[in-house]
């Protein structure tokens, strides 16, 4: 993390004393689209011009990509582009590229990024490097699908990305919320634990019966961030998470965690393989779920709304397999994004594909094909729509969509989320004999270097 940290301040610092080449009418388009004088027809007749858009995303699914090859390729070549769809394995190797070009000297028009498949962390660090296109996504005809009035609490997840202001400039494109399931053949609906209390009682009993991913994976640092808002010392739950580390600082990072902390220290001698030695933390959602099917745990949590339905139609979900809600209040709810680069080849015909992505088409299509959650608002919907994305769903089952949303929480705010992590790894993993807040005060100083 020190070296990465070290890599993105030189790459800033880089950055702040490059001279940008730019396409000077790939910028008068930006400014005009962005200040309202670009009407949308401007657009698309660029657009067909530029003709190319060039998305970068994570290909590691198959739905996905099939997806991506089939019907959003299709959709767009009917609005008179064509989606280039580019798999990586991972969504920095994409934030790189546009910073490494960016550092060359490739500024709008010059680069080879149009789009980027992101959220947190990853969205953090374009907004930080001054790396974005602007603040788009409210300014195109399906964004009226998106709820951006931000005196409407439900806007929280369009206009934050793991607590860091959008500012608008990215789209919200699926949505996500973390989820575990049990297998009722082999526990009983009554006996399941609904708070991080009752789950250590649960495995008092059945020892070895959960266990969650490994930090630094995304679904375990999720694991561990519900574990510290349940146990905040003050009771304000996700609250004071959505602050960046600047604003909390590392002592009162301290504090707020520690609780949480010395929960999941005391839980881990209960985990799968405590009882032989060392605890059994799966490296990602793949191994979880082989654990899970084969009956070695008895509950698997990960994102996944839908993870059910899709586990049981596919196989790797056992039969018994139902969602329940835990841990009550603290289920973590997110979205993900398509964000464009400062120096996006073809902006234009970008913006004519995230319009598209954001269409109530194109979301059926991808909820049907993929079982991604729509990213678009339902309440900002027609009951036509709404019905229509319901029936493309592949269905909740053992929970409402009322016990979800009466159960959610916002994700940590980016600039907390690797010290939290480091903490885990810390304190739990290497099973340091530091007191927790020697290894935040460590873990911040690391992140300031």
């Amino acid at each position: 993390m020190k070296k990465l940290l070290i890599g993105l301040s030189v790459t800033a610092s880089l950055l702040s004393n490059t001279v940008l080449a730019e396409d000077a009418d790939a910028v008068a388009f930006r400014e005009a689209f962005l200040s309202g004088t670009a009407t949308w027809e401007d657009v698309q007749a660029r657009a067909k011009e530029e003709g190319t858009v060039n998305l970068y995303y994570w290909g590691g699914s198959d739905p996905i990509n099939i997806w991506m090859d089939q019907i959003a390729t299709a959709g767009l070549a009917e609005l008179g582009v064509k989606l280039n769809p580019v798999r990586i394995t991972g969504t920095k190797d994409a934030i790189d590229l546009v910073l490494a070009e960016m550092n060359s000297g490739k500024g709008l028009g010059e680069g080879s990024v149009d789009a980027i498949w992101v959220n947190g962390e990853n969205f953090a660090t374009l907004k930080r490097q001054n790396a974005l296109f602007g603040a788009f996504a409210d300014k195109t005809p399906n964004s009226v699908n998106i709820e951006w009035n931000a005196d409407d609490p439900r806007s929280l997840l369009n206009l934050r990305d793991f607590g860091v202001e959008t500012g608008n400039a990215e789209m919200p494109w699926s949505g996500e919320q973390y989820v575990c399931a049990a297998n009722t053949k082999r526990v009983d609906r009554a006996d399941l634990p609904a708070t991080f209390a009752e789950l250590k009682s649960y495995l008092e009993i059945n020892p070895g019966k959960f266990t969650y991913v490994k930090p630094p994976h995304y679904v375990g640092n999720t694991f561990v961030q519900a574990a510290v808002y349940a146990h905040n010392p003050d009771g304000t739950g996700a609250a004071p998470f959505q602050n960046s580390i600047g604003d909390v600082g590392a002592e009162e990072l301290a504090r707020l965690i520690t609780p949480g902390l010395e929960y999941l220290k005391a839980l881990e001698p209960h985990l799968l393989g405590a009882q032989g030695g060392n605890a059994r933390y799966p490296e990602d959602i793949g191994a979880l779920d082989g654990l899970f099917l084969n009956g070695e745990v008895d509950m698997a949590c990960k994102f996944g709304l839908y993870a059910v339905a899709t586990g049981l139609n596919n196989g790797t979900y056992p039969e018994g397999a139902e969602a329940f809600v835990f841990p009550t209040g603290n289920m973590i709810k997110n979205k993900n994004y398509l964000a464009i680069p400062a120096n996006a080849p073809n902006p234009a015909a970008t913006l004519v594909m995230a319009d598209y992505m954001t269409s109530v088409d194109a979301q059926v299509t991808k909820l049907k094909f993929t079982g991604m959650p729509p990213g678009v608002d339902p309440w900002k919907l027609s009951d036509e729509d709404v019905q229509a994305l319901t029936e493309a769903s592949p269905g909740l089952i053992g929970v409402t969509q009322a016990d979800l949303d009466a159960n959610t929480a916002p994700d940590t705010n980016a600039t907390l989320v690797d010290v939290i992590e480091a903490t885990w790894l810390e304190y739990i993993e290497r099973d340091s004999t530091d007191s927790i807040d020697v290894i935040v005060a460590r873990a911040v100083e690391n992140l300031e270097k």
